[in-house]
């Protein structure tokens, strides 16, 4: 019987050794997976802190290191009176560079002024989803919405999909659109300006800040770009939700600014960019900021402008042109 017990106790005191070896075994295999899954986060965080955005055309071209006395961060800027078109201040303003969603001004002059009704409901499509830089969007595929919803989305909140959907949706479609938008440049004499989609994804939408400064006052003469472009916010209803949307550009939330038309864009190939139609110290003065390098930079030169404007006496700003160096000698 004492053997019996022995022999009982001993198998059980085995049982509970190889149980224990097993827990040990899972809690290194644990240890060792969680271990692992750690050491794959940390490599995609390092991953993601090295990435190294795409210089723009701008800074390609040497424009960012001109100077000029107000020290913007754009590499072109253009400030000029839109009643006597005085040019007030002009850095780099005939280079031709990309410009992102500034693209969008003129997607909405071709659309209000092809007379079109608001009123009728257009569809996102899968066509009209960006397979240029992959960007997301919070109107999904099947969404529908009234043409003026569409159009109100584009010029205040860049959203791009609605501003394709305008496009695809004008008489003889996407490629008549864009024949569209490029005839109308050339009415206004916009030489350097050259489009190939309605949303400015494409950095083969480019112009000058000359030809920008002239579709600004276009545009301007449309009520309804005006009300659109400077609304601070604005809901729409997509089946059971609805969706709110802000103003790209934080100076409309401003009260020191009178702004009465304006548009932001970026892509990493254009930098930061605004044009803006705005009174100041007495004066209707359209302003074009192109290839801005930092998030805020644009808003920060628009802001640079207005203090030097409302000064007294403003004083004469022009650009300054470096000085070419001579050829170098040994001795």
């Amino acid at each position: 019987m004492l053997a019996t017990f022995a022999l009982l106790a001993l198998g059980l005191s085995t049982g509970a050794d190889a149980a224990s070896k097993r827990q040990g075994s899972v809690a290194k295999t644990s240890a060792k997976t969680k271990a692992k899954a750690k050491s794959v986060r940390t490599a995609k965080r390092k991953s993601v802190r090295t990435v190294v955005a795409r210089p723009s055309f701008g800074e390609l071209s040497g424009l960012r290191g001109t100077d000029d006395p107000l020290d913007l961060r754009s590499s072109v800027a253009l400030v000029m009176d839109q009643d006597t078109h005085e040019v007030l201040i002009d850095k780099n303003a005939q280079a031709v560079l990309p410009i992102a969603s500034l693209t969008k001004l003129m997607t909405s002059v071709v659309v209000v002024e092809a007379e079109q009704s608001l009123d009728e409901i257009l569809t996102i499509s899968q066509d009209d989803v960006d397979t240029e830089k992959g960007s997301g969007s919070r109107l999904a595929v099947g969404t529908q919405l009234t043409r003026g919803e569409m159009l109100h989305l584009a010029l205040m909140s860049s959203e791009n999909r609605a501003a394709h959907a305008l496009g695809r949706h004008y008489p003889g479609g996407l490629t008549a659109f864009v024949s569209a938008m490029n005839a109308r440049a050339s009415l206004l004499g916009m030489t350097d300006t050259r489009y190939v989609e309605p949303t400015g994804l494409s950095s083969r939408n480019q112009s000058s800040a000359r030809d920008l400064a002239a579709l600004v006052s276009a545009a301007y003469q449309h009520p309804l770009i005006r009300e659109l472009s400077t609304s601070q916010e604005y809901s729409v209803a997509v089946g059971r939700r609805t969706l709110q949307y802000r103003n790209t550009n934080g100076l409309v939330r401003n009260p020191a600014w009178d702004i009465g038309l304006q548009k932001t864009g970026y892509i990493s190939e254009a930098g930061r960019c605004l044009v803006m139609q705005a009174q100041l110290a007495g004066r209707k003065l359209i302003m074009v900021f192109l290839d801005s390098a930092g998030k805020y930079s644009r808003l920060g030169d628009a802001e640079r402008v207005r203090h030097w404007i409302e000064a007294s006496p403003p004083p004469v700003v022009t650009p300054e042109v470096p000085r070419a160096e001579g050829p170098k000698t040994t001795s």
